[in-house]
């Protein structure tokens, strides 16, 4: 049993309570899906590479009505020694519920792009992805429980003018989530792909693409993201589509349309205006 100090209370927890990983979770979706987890009762491990982290995991500590466990570690997710520190730090208590959702992208045309920069994203979006569901999913599948959510993308459903690489990594996790759920179809173990549109975050002026359509545009709420995700992921659904009828009309419309004319409708929101 642990006793946890935090201001204005002194509680006894115990190691029976839920918890979750959330990876990319110093800000955006990451951040509000954490704080999911946290205001219904999960113990935390969140990760980011960045000392923002630290705070963050203070503010979670008392997110919910009670107060949980949080650790916070710091760490760059696009190596597999990141990787494996942050399983490390799992320890041997259960795993009950894993959202991965680091990701980063970046804007501009291929041919002018910084190589490292795209294989960056390549690293992070798909091989900490896969390698951290290479090391959660055993125990989970012994358990016969467990539940994981994935961060893909509405931009999964397209082609990514002048965002080439993100989207193909989207397309990647999609169709992962989606091989692993026939998988795991006999078991308890659930796989959610989480599915946004362009979201309030700082994901677009990381990526360089303020001057770019989409960049500008307004966007969806991010905590009313994760709050759908979240629901989507307890009741073991296998995609959310979040958060606006607009991301979700998006996706009913890219099913039907060629792919030549949706990397067409891509271009148009993605192009930067110095093109």
């Amino acid at each position: 049993m642990n006793v946890a100090v935090v201001p204005g209370y002194l509680v006894q927890m115990t190691d029976t309570q839920p918890r979750a990983l959330v990876t990319g979770a110093s800000s955006g979706i990451g951040l509000e899906l954490a704080k999911q987890f946290a205001s219904h009762g999960y113990d935390l491990v969140v990760a980011a590479e960045n000392d923002a982290i630290e705070s963050v995991a203070v503010e979670l500590r008392t997110a919910g009505t009670t107060p949980v466990q949080v650790e916070a570690v710091k760490v760059d997710l696009a190596t597999s020694d990141g990787v494996q520190r942050l399983y490390s730090a799992l320890g041997s208590r259960r795993v009950d519920a894993a959202a991965l959702n680091a990701g980063i992208g970046l804007g501009g045309a291929f041919a002018d792009n910084d190589l490292a920069a795209e294989l960056r994203i390549i690293d992070l979006n798909v091989k900490s992805t896969v390698h951290l569901a290479k090391l959660l999913l055993p125990d989970m599948l012994s358990r016969d429980e467990g539940r994981i959510l994935i961060t893909s993308s509405i931009a999964s459903t397209m082609p990514g003018s002048f965002q080439a690489v993100y989207n193909a990594s989207k397309s990647f996790l999609q169709s992962f989530a989606e091989a692993l759920q026939n998988e795991l179809k006999d078991s308890a173990v659930s796989v959610t792909s989480l599915m946004p549109g362009p979201t309030e975050t700082n994901f677009f002026h990381r990526a360089g693409m303020d001057d770019t359509p989409v960049g500008r545009s307004d966007k969806d709420d991010p905590a009313e993201v994760a709050k759908q995700a979240f629901e989507a992921l307890l009741a073991g659904k296998d995609r959310v589509v979040a958060e606006s009828l607009m991301t979700k009309a998006q996706e009913l419309a890219n099913k039907v349309l060629p792919d030549k004319v949706k990397a067409a409708v891509h271009r148009k929101m993605a192009e930067p205006d110095s093109k």
